[in-house]
Parts: C-alpha cells; sequence; structure tokens
C-alpha cells in the first residue's frame, strides 16, 4: 500500500482529505512546491499539527503579507495591520480580529486558487 494511502486512511476528516489531495494535484500541474510542503504538513497527526496565535502573525509581518498556516489560527493577541491569512480553520476569535484590522482570512484552497505559483507567501508555523 502508497504512502499516500496510508496517511489518507488515518485522516478521517473528509475536508482535510480533499484540501491534500487538491494541494498534490496543484503541484504536479504547477510545479510550485509549496503546495506539496504544505500537503505534507496537513498528512500530520493531529498532535504534531500547527496552532498559531494572532500574536505571531502581528509579529512575523508586515502591512500587506499573505501568511499561510497550515493548521489552525487561533484568538489570542492583537492584530495591528492589515495581511491575507491562509488556514485549513481559524477560530471564531481570530477570524474577527483578522478583519477588524481589515485583513482576509481564506481558506488554503482559496489561497491556491488565487495564487497557483504560491509566489510571495509566507509559511508560519
Amino acid at each position: 500500500m502508497s504512502r499516500r494511502k496510508r496517511i489518507e486512511r488515518r485522516i478521517t476528516n473528509p475536508e482535510l482529505i480533499k484540501t491534500i489531495r487538491l494541494l498534490r494535484k496543484n503541484t504536479k500541474d504547477s510545479g510550485a512546491r509549496i503546495w506539496k510542503d504544505i500537503a505534507e504538513r496537513l498528512s500530520r497527526p493531529n498532535k504534531r499539527r500547527v496552532a498559531v496565535n494572532i500574536s505571531r502573525l502581528n509579529r512575523h509581518t508586515v502591512d500587506g503579507d499573505t501568511v499561510l498556516v497550515p493548521g489552525k489560527v487561533l484568538g489570542s493577541g492583537r492584530l495591528t495591520h492589515p495581511i491575507t491569512v491562509a488556514a485549513f480553520s481559524f477560530s471564531e476569535t481570530a477570524k474577527s480580529k483578522v478583519v477588524a484590522a481589515k485583513g482576509r482570512c481564506l481558506s488554503i484552497i482559496e489561497l491556491m486558487e488565487e495564487n497557483r505559483e504560491g509566489r510571495n507567501v509566507k509559511i508560519i508555523g
């Protein structure tokens, strides 16, 4: 059995499986290795998946940055500048803080459709 099938067997979230498959397909189509890296990070067990607070995003970004979090964005801290954040999931508090700072919250798939090549994207987590 291939490694991909074993990973997909472990994961029970259908949205996560769909996201991983689309990321791998886009890697083959566009040649952008960023999507393969994100697919591998999302394939990790739940305990090893990333959770990033808003305060970390505020520290490591500047106005107008595009950030990708291969996991969940949590709402602790404050955001002082507008950024575009793409993640697998967001807490309600995190979403409201990003929108309040005039930023955007996207799913990883939405970001991939907007930016096929994955250029000028910071991975935090």
